[in-house]
């Protein structure tokens, strides 16, 4: 199946601690991701956190919710945040996230990495870009700076 990868980039207000542990909750994720309206049956355990998030998709009158299982990992040294995500569609993503000093804040790097089928193409990459692009922005504006690159 098809592959793409993307990183992106922005320096936030605050210390790499703060931006670790508000990312490092899935509750966090419910409007930082533009399509998560909520998160259900978290579960943290062997250094993992495993929950459903609920993406919900419109059309016009229509909206579809679609449950994607998650799981967030720690792996060390550094601040860094895994998560894996399963979709419907054979659609698979992950997204790794480092976190850096820089300055007064934080660095945020985020790389997406998704696999799909060749029919999905489209979709897939376009949401998946347009969602890391407005969670960055999010967690800037949270975190109250906005400069992304």
């Amino acid at each position: 199946m098809p592959t793409e990868e993307f990183t992106r980039r922005v320096t936030v207000a605050g210390h790499e601690e703060q931006v670790f542990s508000h990312l490092s909750r899935p509750e966090s994720y419910v409007g930082l991701s533009p399509l998560v309206i909520a998160v259900r049956e978290v579960d943290t355990r062997d250094d993992a956190v495993r929950y459903v998030a609920v993406e919900r998709f419109r059309l016009g009158p229509l909206r579809w919710d679609n449950p994607i299982r998650v799981t967030m990992s720690f792996p060390g040294p550094g601040r860094r945040i895994v998560s894996e995500v399963v979709s419907p569609g054979r659609v698979r993503l992950t997204s790794t996230v480092a976190l850096a000093p820089d300055g007064p804040g934080t660095q945020v790097s985020e790389t997406v990495r998704v696999t799909f089928p060749a029919p999905l193409r489209g979709l897939v990459v376009g949401q998946a870009t347009k969602a890391q692009k407005y969670r960055l922005k999010e967690l800037a504006r949270r975190l109250d700076t906005d400069r992304v690159t």
